[in-house]
């Protein structure tokens, strides 16, 4: 199979859909490879390193798309790369589609079968391609947070671990899931104080055994996000529906009750966010106050990080990429339902639910398209 790696076009996206190991090993398979000139520069990877495992160069986008049966990225297509689809293509990418009507009606129209890492599934129940990035991003969360509350970023001037005879900062994680989780391990390194608010009893049950009562669990309701967010220095969204636009836990009114200078953190951005007063932010303008409060809502936050986590992807992306393109994309997707759990548009029509109620598509299981396939 003829595989695609364009260089990443959304601001201050530095990392790649293949590193040069994952290449050698699709190369191995018998399959072409063909990389955009300079797609893996933002992260440490130059033209020659992808020769040196047997790929070939493209001059540009164009050219990956035209000749590439399966493209494989990092990040939703933008605008002008949804223009370079074609009917029958295969992308393998994240979509995030719930958030994004104009993507979804651009994927709809070019006919090309979408396959959205942040829905592929396990054998336990998760999510294991959005996993990795959910680790950087959890983790980076507490860092731009502990910056963001820093005077000259327009915070109130706190240091998240306090000193000796100063209280540490208070920090809200709503979510227990793989973000929150993360978050919490680095908040509580810098000896933050930290509570953590989920709905499932049974994930605050496993934090509590992990953590101790060094952090403070909470069955989440209306009444507690209100109690514990107003007081709280530091917030960190850390909400997810797969595949759906993530729920609007805290109102306006309850972010005007915070204190000037604090901090959201809201990683759920990439689903529409869970905070009222969220709007996606990039890398080049990361922050806005709104309400007196400093919001970071980076819809790419592991790009910042970008080697880590093109590596850390590349991980968990290779074995469902060589098994599209081993098997094909048809077979692949009949024969592993994790998989076929990850396929949200297929040549014009909406296979994943979630977004098809969302967004007012009629949903046609991705099983009963494969059948007629």
């Amino acid at each position: 199979m003829q595989i695609g790696i364009p260089k990443e076009i959304k601001v201050h996206e530095y990392r790649v859909g293949m590193v040069p190991a994952s290449v050698r090993e699709l190369v191995h398979h018998g399959h072409r490879v063909l990389v955009e000139h300079n797609a893996g520069l933002g992260c440490g990877f130059d033209d020659d390193s992808y020769r040196q495992v047997g790929a070939e160069i493209a001059p540009d986008a164009a050219t990956v798309f035209a000749r590439a049966e399966l493209v494989v990225k990092v990040k939703e297509p933008q605008a002008g790369e949804l223009k370079l689809l074609r009917d029958n293509q295969i992308l393998f990418t994240y979509l995030h589609l719930a958030a994004e009507p104009a993507q979804t009606a651009g994927l709809v129209a070019s006919g090309a079968i979408a396959i959205a890492y942040e829905t592929v599934t396990d054998e336990a129940g998760g999510l294991p391609l959005l996993a990795p990035m959910s680790e950087v991003a959890g983790r980076m969360s507490v860092q731009v947070g502990a910056h963001c509350l820093e005077k000259e970023q327009g915070g109130a001037g706190i240091l998240l671990g306090g000193v000796p005879g100063v209280p540490a900062a208070r920090v809200v994680i709503l979510g227990g899931g793989v973000v929150g989780t993360n978050a919490a391990r680095m908040a509580m390194g810098l000896e933050a104080s930290v509570t953590v608010i989920d709905k499932s009893l049974a994930r605050l049950y496993a934090l509590d055994l992990q953590f101790g009562s060094s952090m403070t669990t909470l069955y989440s309701t209306i009444d507690a996000i209100e109690e514990h967010f107003t007081g709280a220095d530091l917030v960190i969204g850390a909400v997810l529906v797969p595949g759906a636009a993530a729920p609007k836990l805290v109102t306006r009114q309850m972010v005007a009750k915070m204190r000037p200078g604090s901090v959201i953190v809201d990683v759920a951005i990439d689903q529409g966010g869970c905070f009222e007063t969220s709007r996606p932010t990039t890398h080049a303008e990361p922050t806005y106050i709104e309400e007196r409060v400093v919001h970071y809502c980076v819809t790419n936050m592991p790009g910042a990080v970008a080697r880590t986590s093109a590596r850390a992807l590349n991980n968990a992306t290779l074995p469902f990429v060589l098994a599209i393109a081993d098997k094909g994309v048809a077979r692949a997707l009949a024969e592993d339902k994790h998989l076929r759990a990850g396929l949200n548009v297929y040549r014009g029509r909406i296979t994943f639910e979630a977004v098809a109620r969302d967004l007012g598509y009629d949903f046609v299981p991705a099983a009963d398209i494969l059948a007629k396939a």
